[in-house]
């Protein structure tokens, strides 16, 4: 145990220091004389590991100055969980990409990371068709029980994400800051959800300064945690086709939602389907090619517990039914409408109920809570 947590800070401390990069570490990680690094002198490092003299400076300089117990201690007051190659909890769709990230930082709910997925990317500027497909398909997957990856950017991202809280199977947001960096700062209340009710990652260390070179590498973290990849709307060189791209070079699967041929945000999904991506018209099409790995209904243990908490409490079928529905926050009544399917006197009479037993509460706008 001593030996793998003096690798785990060590590797941790690597990765953070500036001016090394992957491939660097990964001649560090081939080496793999850990108990010999804190002690390498940088002559060490350059003809032991094979680093360049300015790496070999850097590492040297950072093993005789870092204070691991001080690191832990900064993470901690951040909420941040740390998941390094080592460890047992790294998600194992990402161990099979090209460069898997040696390290991730975390907020939230990391058991989502070993959670079936699929990514859903698209322009920053989608058009009311994009705004509502990528809200739908994400709250769908998502009340499958299937988890829903993107990248916290504007528009089709943070759609994504909206529609996925609404469901059971939540949201992963990789992000191309630090984890307790909020950009953009539109999206700090989608940020703050996902912390709550989902996760946010990312493989940039805290205190990195920001940088948009940083965005582009995010976006194999993306399509390494997913089954498949869902492009929703992207014009000819967007950034979301290259997601697309590295899906496929992982031999994962490409879906693009296809659109008006003479949007231009339309054109590069429009071109992912004359290259092969599958066209989805509806969720549907993207669980079809999954049928025999999801399980009829993909709702979680935790889920099936709660159901049989609830009917414990002396209350009856339609009652549990409201109440699962709203464990993940607020819902309004149309929604509720919607999700349950009850006719709208049956949805009353079960709303009185809940509320004269003291189960939920009503605020302005018809919107209903647990209490």
């Amino acid at each position: 145990m001593k030996e793998y947590i003096q690798e785990r800070e060590m590797l941790l401390t690597l990765h953070e220091t500036p001016g090394v990069g992957w491939h660097s570490i990964r001649k560090a990680v081939e080496y793999g004389e850990w108990r010999l690094f804190e002690r390498f002198s940088p002559e060490a490092w350059i003809s032991s590991v094979g680093l360049k003299p300015d790496q070999a400076t850097a590492i040297s300089n950072a093993f005789s100055t870092v204070r691991a117990e001080e690191r832990q201690a900064r993470m901690s007051k951040h909420g941040i969980q740390v998941i390094t190659w080592f460890d047992d909890s790294y998600p194992k769709l990402l161990r099979e990409i090209p460069q898997p990230p040696w390290i991730l930082y975390a907020i939230g709910r990391v058991e989502l990371l070993h959670r079936h997925a699929i990514a859903i990317v698209g322009t920053r500027g989608p058009t009311a068709y994009g705004r509502k497909t990528a809200s739908d398909l994400a709250r769908k997957l998502s009340e499958r029980g299937l988890t829903v990856i993107s990248g916290m950017a504007r528009g089709i991202d943070a759609l994504a994400h909206e529609g996925a809280l609404e469901g059971f199977g939540s949201t992963v947001a990789v992000l191309g800051t630090p984890v307790d960096r909020i950009y953009p700062l539109e999206n700090r209340g989608l940020y703050e959800q996902i912390v709550r009710k989902g996760v946010v990652i990312s493989e940039v260390a805290p205190g990195t300064p920001f940088h948009p070179g940083l965005f582009p590498l995010r976006n194999r973290i993306i399509a390494g945690l997913s089954l498949g990849t869902v492009v929703v709307e992207a014009a000819e060189r967007s950034g979301s086709l290259i997601t697309a791209d590295q899906a496929l070079d992982m031999s994962r699967d490409v879906f693009a939602v296809p659109g008006p041929i003479s949007s231009p945000k339309s054109a590069g999904t429009n071109g992912l389907i004359r290259q092969g991506a599958k066209l989805i018209t509806s969720v549907q099409d993207i669980l079809e090619d999954y049928e025999g790995l999801l399980p009829a209904s993909e709702i979680s243990k935790a889920q099936v517990g709660l159901k049989s908490e609830l009917q414990a409490e002396d209350l009856d079928e339609n009652e549990v039914v409201l109440l699962q529905l709203l464990q993940d926050g607020p819902l309004s009544i149309d929604r509720l409408h919607e999700l349950s399917s009850f006719p709208f006197g049956l949805l009353h009479s079960v709303l009185i109920n809940l509320s004269i037993k003291r189960k939920i509460e009503q605020h302005p706008g018809s919107i209903y809570s647990v209490m």
